[in-house]
């Protein structure tokens, strides 16, 4: 870095973040498309991948989604046999969702198409480089996840 920019107030998170994080949710969409996912239902299958059952409205707030918001989602993805719900045997009321094996297969299909299109960002960082930040976005995503007020 040289040493005017140096100087120089950073920009702010959000001038910084939002424009790329536009262009990550735009290069995504392609390989969504191409596998008929929206990306409510690409979150909701890579939330379901970390944890086998859960409640749809546990899943809404894991999601940061409204409950009935999801119910179309849902309802598309267990159609194509993508996930399963399930009556809770605690709570005859509550549904318990866990994916498919071929729900985990396109989830881990597209999870990896599309982190192959983000080398084309990560690789201009050197290594320790896109180790730190990598690491520092999952505790900054880590951080907001637990944040009371999400």
């Amino acid at each position: 870095m040289n040493a005017a920019a140096e100087n120089e107030p950073r920009p702010d998170l959000a001038a910084m973040v939002v424009p790329f994080g536009r262009a990550l949710v735009a290069a995504e969409q392609p390989v969504l498309d191409a596998h008929g996912l929206s990306m409510w239902g690409y979150v909701v299958l890579s939330a379901l991948g970390e944890t086998p059952l859960r409640t749809q409205a546990a899943l809404a707030a894991a999601i940061n989604a409204d409950k009935t918001r999801i119910i179309t989602v849902l309802d598309d993805l267990e159609s194509r046999h993508l996930l399963v719900r399930r009556p809770d045997p605690q709570d005859r009321r509550a549904r318990l969702l866990s994916l498919t094996p071929e729900g985990r297969r396109l989830r881990d299909a597209v999870r990896d198409e599309i982190q192959r299109g983000e080398e084309a960002w990560l690789g201009q960082l050197a290594d320790l480089d896109r180790e730190s930040f990598l690491r520092s976005l999952r505790t900054l995503a880590d951080a907001i996840r637990r944040s009371p007020d999400q």
